[in-house]
């Protein structure tokens, strides 16, 4: 990798990447349950775009997307979503024009300014091993301010994606039991994530698309993403 392109990596970013390969991630993220999970974040939020990103070398990916169609991949040092995995922390741009970003790539502020992207924020995603994978993001074309209410309800919609994952990988690893059992359980998972986003329009229809979201609005929220975390925490492949 050109650290001149990349100048500031992780320091564990040889063994970030062993991990995110060894996961087999892009077949995963690109399962329905995944664009669920995205589609209810951008409504949450009531954004346009809502991506889940898989940082590469020298590519990100973005295998569930709602709002770019198309936009498949971009080179690392375009993406945002980078700058989180550099950071190894989320990251909320509230205007990307106007503010100044100094840790952001220059290339990755050109790209956004094409793509006429004004509103960025990010929270990591994360392998099994818990070291950062990309991001669930959400974006939008003017810029936005993002509380810190909201933050937290976007950090635990990326930790319900991780779980996600984790799950997922450790079915693959109990084939005689994981694959039924993942069957069933991403199923639950489509339904639940497709009930919490009939919420969120009620909720939306009741408060309006209010920016910042409700707090009122948020705290019922989260009480429906702490149930499907419960789900998830509960859910132990390779048992009967």
């Amino acid at each position: 990798m050109a650290s001149s392109l990349f100048p500031h990596l992780p320091a564990d970013e040889a063994a970030r990447l062993r991990s995110l390969r060894a996961v087999e991630l892009l077949p995963a993220l690109t399962e329905p349950v995944f664009n669920e999970f995205v589609a209810l974040t951008a409504r949450i939020f009531n954004l346009p775009i809502s991506l889940i990103s898989v940082v590469e070398e020298t590519e990100v990916y973005y295998p569930a997307n709602v709002g770019m169609p198309g936009n498949k991949q971009q080179p690392r040092v375009e993406a945002l979503c980078a700058t989180a995995i550099a950071k190894a922390q989320a990251v909320v741009y509230h205007d990307l024009v106007l503010e100044k970003h100094p840790e952001v790539p220059q290339a990755a502020l050109r790209a956004a300014e094409t793509n006429g992207l004004r509103f960025y924020a990010g929270a990591l995603l994360r392998l099994p091993d818990q070291r950062p994978l990309g991001t669930l993001c959400v974006i939008d074309r003017e810029p936005r301010t993002f509380t810190p209410d909201e933050q937290r309800i976007l950090e635990i919609l990326a930790a319900l994606v991780s779980r996600t994952v984790a799950v997922r990988h450790l079915c693959r690893l109990h084939p005689e039991t994981g694959d039924a059992q993942w069957a069933r359980l991403s199923a639950e998972l489509e339904e639940e994530v497709q009930a919490l986003n009939a919420l969120v329009r009620y909720l939306t229809a009741r408060h309006g698309t209010l920016v910042p979201v409700p707090a009122a609005f948020l705290t019922q929220v989260e009480s429906r993403l702490r149930d499907l975390q419960a789900l998830l925490e509960a859910y132990h492949p390779g048992t009967p």
